[in-house]
């Protein structure tokens, strides 16, 4: 059987780091999906594919999947630096403003 571990990114919508921290473990589908013919509904026999487990630390997945006999992939996250100005959003209204008010 085989497994994905990876930790999630950031939605577009996030500005802060919340739920990006932990490592997920996710089992690769073992078959691919049928399209029912009467309904039109996608079904699997695979009930694997619907299991996700959350894991604090990179380390604790990889042990897992190795106790459990899995083949599995890591799969980093791409970082991104932190854009983070020295004074803010206050910046724009403090009284000693390095350049003039443009609205």
């Amino acid at each position: 059987m085989r497994a994905r571990i990876y930790q999630p990114a950031r939605n577009a919508m996030q500005s802060g780091q919340a739920k990006t921290r932990v490592w997920y473990l996710d089992y690769i589908p073992a078959e691919a999906r049928e399209i029912d013919p009467l309904m039109g509904w996608t079904s699997s026999a695979d009930t694997q594919a619907q299991v996700r487990l959350k894991f604090d630390s990179r380390e604790a997945a990889e042990a897992y999947a190795k106790e459990q006999g899995l083949d599995y992939v890591v799969t980093e996250a791409h970082k991104r630096a932190a854009n983070i100005r020295p004074r803010g959003y206050g910046e724009n209204f403090a009284s000693d403003r390095r350049a003039n008010w443009t609205h």
